[in-house]
């Protein structure tokens, strides 16, 4: 059996995004729940589960003691917020292999209500061998980004207004969306209002920071086939990692370049083929990079590409994070990969919210980044198709 033949066969967004009064465990075990109940099975048909580092305790082994799950197979693979869609990959790997016959994923995390606020929900950074040496610089995400944003502008004429359409696309989406952190909709002008963080980018260039989770169920073809969920298969997947290679530093592009080339290559399309686009951004110039890094616009082309709109669903060229992506709706743990894949298949099944649903949507695209662009980091691409 060919990977692709796997089919996403349930999702679930956690509602919450300030999860006062919920343990890690449980947002695991709800958005779990909630993807089971969607595809139509139940606990006792899980025989596979997949995690990062935001699960407690032991990761896979905690929680599936907690949840009850019989399995005979477990990846704990952690990648940042790239991890669930290497998830969605490795568990279509272990599908076809045999290893198991029902996948879930999971990703949750509670440190705003928590208020630990520790970065990346589960990985403790205190022995990483740069540690020592970064850590009187107090550099944080956005400082990061802002040095990416920066070479980019640089190099290739990239302006503030044009990073700030990604997030007025992302806006013009998230209204539609009742449980996004931010609804509102705002203009260019706004954005450039909003006061730096670390320039050039602004606070509205910036995603939120929220609690909550999802989960992703996958079947072999069998199975999916007797369910009465709309299907989704895996057509291609790829992973690669970026590092700073000894010092020899380029922050003009992302891993996304290999990840999404094996992804194409696998799948047997091309970017022009994708009619909906689920974009990692933690900040407004990620998704540019993603842009160009994917092939959907030359490397230096991403900001005349998101300009004017053309990211909006409806009128854009290409409609991107139609639930209003990290920048507006959900980014739980600092994890945007689960979500990323939640919206595609929404998308592939109809059932984005009806102002955003792109027309005869059949092949769909979801990428993370877990790390940083200006440091090490991994992609990871899937492409994902209507049955």
């Amino acid at each position: 059996m060919y990977p692709g033949d796997a089919h996403i066969v349930g999702i679930y967004e956690h509602p919450v995004r300030k999860a006062e009064g919920i343990s890690l465990a449980q947002l695991h075990a709800d958005v779990a729940r909630g993807a089971l109940e969607d595809a139509g099975l139940s606990v006792s048909d899980v025989d596979g589960y997949f995690c990062g580092a935001d699960a407690p305790g032991i990761g896979a082994l905690t929680m599936a003691q907690y949840m009850g799950l019989r399995l005979r197979y477990t990846d704990s693979t952690e990648t940042g917020g790239s991890s669930y869609i290497g998830h969605v990959h490795h568990a279509a790997l272990a599908i076809a292999a045999g290893k198991c016959n029902v996948a879930l994923i999971t990703c949750a995390d509670n440190q705003v209500a928590s208020r630990k606020f520790i970065g990346l929900g589960g990985v403790d950074w205190r022995g990483a061998p740069e540690q020592p040496f970064e850590d009187g610089y107090l550099m944080g995400p956005p400082a990061l980004y802002g040095m990416v944003a920066q070479r980019h502008m640089y190099e290739f004429g990239t302006t503030s207004e044009q990073l700030a359409w990604v997030k007025v696309a992302a806006s013009h989406h998230a209204q539609h969306n009742p449980n996004a952190l931010l609804r509102n909709v705002v203009t260019v002008d706004e954005v450039l209002a909003s006061p730096y963080v670390a320039a050039p980018l602004r606070r509205l260039d910036c995603c939120v920071m929220s609690d909550g989770g999802g989960a992703i169920v996958l079947a072999r073809p069998e199975i999916a086939s007797s369910l009465a969920r709309p299907k989704v298969r895996l057509r291609g997947a790829g992973e690669a990692v970026k590092h700073n290679a000894g010092g020899k530093v380029d922050l003009s592009y992302s891993a996304g370049r290999q990840s999404g080339t094996a992804a194409f290559a696998e799948a047997g399309i091309t970017p022009a083929d994708i009619r909906y686009v689920s974009l990692y951004d933690s900040f407004t110039i990620t998704v540019i990079m993603q842009l160009e890094d994917l092939g959907f616009c030359a490397k230096g082309e991403g900001g005349r590409f998101v300009a004017d709109g053309n990211l909006i669903s409806g009128s854009g060229r290409l409609p991107f994070n139609t639930d209003g992506g990290g920048l507006c709706n959900n980014h739980p743990g600092n994890r945007g990969g689960i979500t990323k894949v939640l919206e595609a298949v929404r998308q592939l099944r109809g059932e984005a919210h009806p102002a955003v649903q792109v027309a005869d949507c059949s092949l769909a695209l979801a990428h993370g980044t877990g790390g940083s662009l200006a440091g090490y980091h991994g992609s990871a691409t899937a492409i994902l198709e209507r049955v």
